[in-house]
């Protein structure tokens, strides 16, 4: 009966203790009479409602249960058949349209009335149920089936019923769903994503859910300028919350762990005083792409009670699994994305998500569910801790239908462009770093020593698709050219390396992260972290990258070779070139062909 009352008008005052009553509760709570001829049909309809409510749940429960041992034809026919029920159900609501449409037009008679309403969204939008694309529901508010249910849906226990876009918008729950079921894979049911404004709202929202007064962040040393001037600025400004902000070099456990170690030791007072130690990480990073140890570096965390936050922006759900891992303490506790970059993948849009635990993101607002902390153990976890209620529901950092939609186009085609992307990023690495006077910051430069991290820590061992490069000289030795003239070849590299502010598009990008992306970090933070005047960031795009290599040499030609002669020469010869891009562009595409099931493995 609790089941069935959960689709009554009375859900939380019915008396009834069967189908009938609270067949009979609803006739009345409409001031229906049972007897009448439209009281006898209603309740010929309602009361099937409540028993197809009850087999719906026991439906559920039967399914989760058989559902991992089933094999692919049983799966697809269960599937085939709850489709064609869903129709079956629509098809009786289609019915149900015809006489509510007379009975609404019989009510709203005026001209001036029907104007300002404008059309019954219930009556029309039925069959917004097939498209074959997620609606976008360009709408502030939602209209409510009733008192008892619209109460319910503000303390969070009716999802049905979204009250208000500000909190939930069908277009933005359909790619908060999908999210979800990329980045966690196997373990979806675990999680739950909430979609923010941006990027830096997702960071911000996290944070602020987390981090309280006079607490620590320890944070790795590259992140994006934004996320450093969001801790170093606004959490850590004595006025605000007073936090306490720790940078940690390297990218293993053990580099994290020495970092944790200082930081215990430097704020003990706090510490000793309850304050705690938030972990904030970034891999694949910014700006040069490197990879952190995230598996080691969480459980290493997780062992010590700390919670941990991971931007994955940069490796994007294709490259970068971590909510994947099989050992849930190597998982990180919440995991970011912003959606402008590669997601969505064109740069029309910003967006950014959150993705965590379900009893750490959202359930009804004086609810209790048991789960597991940070290390494993059990503990209960109260509505009033989960995200939602303690940032989301406030904050108003919302995403709106339209760029929902344009996250959820871009994601279509998202393996395909970070497939490139790495044969790319492999090639140019190479290539660049034969110059012997441009330095190569990229785990996918021959020889350097991030790669064994990156090969351990993203998909099949593919590189991120950004890198830098500068020209400071090698091991020490004096610059080629001054900053005039490397300003001049990098105003030469517009149009085939697009002078643009961001990352992830699908045409090749670059910047000079001193003097935009992380302009806003002491000189001292800029050389701690590896960026030099003359740093290049590359955001490496799907098109053939010796066209890219071609503009460069040629912007070098121009200005460079006049103050460094012959420094355009010293790239690898175009033989060469040709020979690297065909090398790696079969490698990348061979592995990933390599790494997919069996055919026979799918035919089970």
């Amino acid at each position: 009966m609790d089941i069935a009352r959960h689709v009554s008008p009375r859900r939380k005052t019915s008396k009834a203790t069967d189908i009938d009553g609270l067949v009979r509760e609803q006739l009345e709570h409409y001031g229906l009479d049972p007897a009448s001829a439209f009281g006898a049909r209603l309740a010929e309809i309602a009361r099937p409602v409540y028993q197809a409510q009850i087999g719906a749940e026991h439906l559920w429960k039967v399914l989760v249960g058989e559902l991992a041992q089933l094999p692919r034809q049983d799966r697809a026919a269960r599937f085939a058949a709850q489709k064609f029920l869903a129709f079956q159900i629509a098809k009786v609501l289609d019915t149900l349209m015809q006489p509510m449409r007379r009975t609404y037009q019989s009510i709203v008679e005026e001209q001036a009335s029907r104007l300002a309403r404008g059309p019954y969204p219930i009556l029309d939008n039925l069959t917004a149920l097939f498209s074959s694309k997620p609606v976008i529901a360009r709408t502030a508010t939602y209209v409510y089936a009733c008192s008892e249910w619209v109460d319910d849906a503000f303390q969070g226990r009716e999802l049905m019923l979204e009250i208000y876009s500000r909190l939930l918008n069908p277009t933005n729950v359909s790619l908060a769903n999908h999210i979800v079921d990329i980045e966690a894979g196997p373990e979806a049911h675990h999680y739950f994503a909430w979609n923010f404004n941006s990027g830096m709202s997702a960071v911000d929202a996290t944070l602020s859910h987390l981090v309280g007064h006079r607490d620590i962040i320890l944070s790795s040393r590259n992140v994006y300028g934004g996320v450093y001037q969001l801790m170093h600025d606004w959490f850590a400004k004595p006025s605000n919350l007073d936090v306490a902000v720790e940078w940690f070099d390297g990218y293993t456990e053990a580099d994290f762990l020495k970092a944790l170690a200082r930081a215990q030791a430097a704020y003990a007072d706090r510490i000793g005083q309850g304050r705690k130690i938030y972990v904030y990480i970034e891999s694949p990073c910014n700006p040069h792409g490197y990879c952190l140890d995230v598996p080691a570096i969480c459980k290493a965390a997780h062992a010590r009670g700390l919670t941990v936050i991971v931007d994955s922006t940069v490796g994007t759900p294709f490259l970068h699994r971590p909510l994947q891992r099989k050992d849930p303490q190597e998982r990180p506790d919440f995991v970011i994305h912003s959606y402008t970059k590669d997601i969505s993948g064109t740069g029309g849009t910003t967006a950014g998500v959150v993705i965590g635990r379900n009893e750490r993101m959202f359930m009804g607002k004086t609810d209790t569910v048991r789960g597991v902390d940070v290390d494993g153990s059990p503990r209960d976890w109260h509505g009033h801790e989960t995200m939602f209620w303690n940032v989301y529901y406030i904050k108003g950092a919302f995403l709106d239908a339209d760029k929902a939609y344009e996250v959820l186009n871009g994601l279509h085609t998202l393996e395909l462009r970070m497939l490139q992307k790495a044969a790319n990023t492999l090639t140019m690495a190479e290539v660049l770093s034969g110059h012997p006077a441009i330095n190569v910051h990229s785990n996918a430069a021959p020889g350097n020593a991030n790669a064994p991290v990156r090969e351990r820590t993203l998909y099949l061992g593919m590189p991120a698709p950004l890198f830098t490069l500068d020209f400071e000289g090698k091991g020490g030795s004096k610059p080629p050219f001054d900053r005039e003239v490397f300003k001049r070849f990098f105003d030469s590299l517009d149009p085939v390396l697009g002078h643009q502010i961001s990352l992830g598009l699908t045409s090749t990008i670059v910047l000079c992260p001193a003097i935009t992306s992380h302009s806003e970090m002491s000189d001292e933070a800029l050389r701690q972290a590896g960026i030099q005047p003359t740093t290049v960031r590359v955001s490496v795009g799907v098109e053939d990258p010796r066209t890219v290599i071609a503009h460069l040499i040629k912007a070098a030609q121009l200005a460079l070779d006049p103050v460094s002669p012959g420094f355009s020469g010293r790239f690898p010869q175009p033989e060469e070139i040709d020979a690297i891009y065909r090398k790696h562009y079969t490698a990348v595409h061979q592995r990933y062909a390599q790494a997919q099931r069996p055919m026979r493995e799918l035919l089970v």
